[in-house]
């Protein structure tokens, strides 16, 4: 394991709350192959603070992986849903380029 996951998993321990290790410790796991686990830090990201625009990006791309084509889209759709509401053009795109890519 490394350093960096046991610092980001040391956070979440003090502050289970914590967007920056939530999403900090999801991309660890994403960049190290870790898809499920990833998945799940994504997952809890997203009931903790709904509004996170990166992590409907980043989960999805992390269930694309993993062959989870329709609960990727379904994340895709949910993020749109949110970036209109928020008004965040950026994520909005995004969202929709990738979900455009899968269906």
């Amino acid at each position: 394991m490394s350093s960096r996951v046991e610092k980001l998993q040391e956070l979440l321990r003090q502050d289970p709350n914590s967007t920056f290790a939530r999403y900090g410790l999801a991309q660890e796991y994403a960049n190290a192959g870790q898809f499920e686990d990833a998945v799940r830090e994504y997952d809890a990201l997203l009931a903790a603070n709904p509004g996170y625009a990166a992590a409907y990006y980043h989960g999805g791309q992390t269930l694309e992986r993993l062959g989870r084509i329709d609960a990727a889209r379904d994340l895709y759709q949910r993020g749109i849903a949110v970036t209109s509401q928020s008004g965040d053009a950026h994520a909005l795109s995004e969202l929709e380029a990738a979900l455009s890519l899968i269906s």
